[in-house]
């Protein structure tokens, strides 16, 4: 079946709040060396969507300006290069942009067959937070079994990839969430003690909990937390960083505890990580993680579905924060 001249798009013609978003037409994207061309299913819709509509996350100079990280669909174009995938193939993958769009170029080292089980939406919701968590949580801060884990934003897509990781991995986790309902959740992923940050302080429950602190910390706050994650670290503990909701820049801490305490202070984004890093996170998920999501240890939590059409409505929810998990769009 040939392949249609234009697609859909979800376009973005100026910065601003959800409502700058319509839904435009442009020529198909052509595969070139080692990409491949997914016809979309679904659609996943996280945080960096958002600040780059806001143009605050503005994309690499080599990649789509279109919106969006991750999909999941059919392979139906394949360019010079590529081995191990063909036509037909349903595969979910991370994106360097482009991903809000009937069609989206995916390099053939960031894509990974649907799990055995799983439709399109569950696939679609994999990539950016499995990508970002295993990478941070585990490849950087080293997380491994027996060790204590605090997740701040429990209840995010992020959060509950990380909690359920953690516990599966054989760590003891502690997490963060601004309501009782959303602590529940969490708790109820895996989590030993859901930390309302809303009425506790949870520097102070998790000395309680503790005794020492927790050797990782999964920290996406960033400034406002800084000093007390940092007090929050037990010997030789790693503080990991994955964005600033609350500020990046942090004043008048003390880092003597850096020092004694032997801690580690790591960060990373994924979208500047080369096609090289990206692919060895990837096969790690496909040897390590994907079993896991086959055997329902782990699965994503999926709070709501849009249609495309209604990506607005989708933004507006991520930004309300009232989600507990991932949410969606369908094409």
């Amino acid at each position: 079946m040939p392949l249609p001249q234009e697609m859909r798009f979800v376009d973005l013609r100026s910065f601003g709040g959800p409502e700058v978003m319509t839904i435009g037409k442009r020529p198909l994207p052509v595969p070139q060396d080692g990409q491949v061309l997914v016809r979309a299913e679904a659609i996943g819709v996280n945080r960096p969507d958002i600040a780059q509509r806001q143009g605050s996350y503005p994309p690499p100079k080599d990649a789509s300006p279109i919106l969006g990280l991750e999909l999941s669909g059919e392979i139906v174009a394949v360019g010079p290069g590529v081995s191990g995938y063909g036509v037909g193939d349903k595969v979910c993958g991370l994106a360097n942009g482009g991903a809000y769009a009937e069609y989206c170029l995916l390099p053939a080292g960031q894509i990974l067959p649907f799990p055995k089980g799983y439709d399109a939406v569950k696939a679609a919701a994999l990539p950016e937070t499995f990508f970002t968590v295993w990478a941070n949580l585990f490849q950087m801060a080293g997380l491994t079994e027996g060790e204590t884990v605090l997740i701040h934003g429990g209840s995010s897509g992020i959060g509950t990839t990380a909690i359920q990781l953690a516990r599966a991995f054989g760590a003891e986790v502690y997490a963060t969430a601004g309501s009782k309902e959303k602590c529940e959740a969490c708790e109820r992923l895996g989590a030993k003690r859901a930390i309302n940050y809303r009425t506790e302080d949870f520097a102070e429950v998790i000395k309680a909990e503790t005794g020492h602190g927790v050797d990782i910390i999964l920290d996406m706050i960033g400034a406002s937390y800084f000093e007390r994650n940092i007090g929050s670290l037990a010997k030789d503990g790693c503080l990991s960083i994955i964005a600033f909701l609350g500020g990046a820049i942090a004043e008048k801490v003390n880092l003597s505890p850096i020092m004694v305490k032997r801690l580690t202070v790591t960060g990373s984004t994924m979208r500047p990580r080369t096609a090289e890093e990206k692919r060895a996170i990837r096969d790690d998920l496909l040897s390590e993680v994907w079993p896991l999501l086959e055997a329902g240890t782990v699965a994503p939590v999926i709070h709501k579905v849009f249609a495309f059409e209604e990506v607005i409505e989708a933004h507006r929810l991520l930004e309300d924060g009232s989600h507990v998990g991932k949410v969606m769009l369908t094409v």
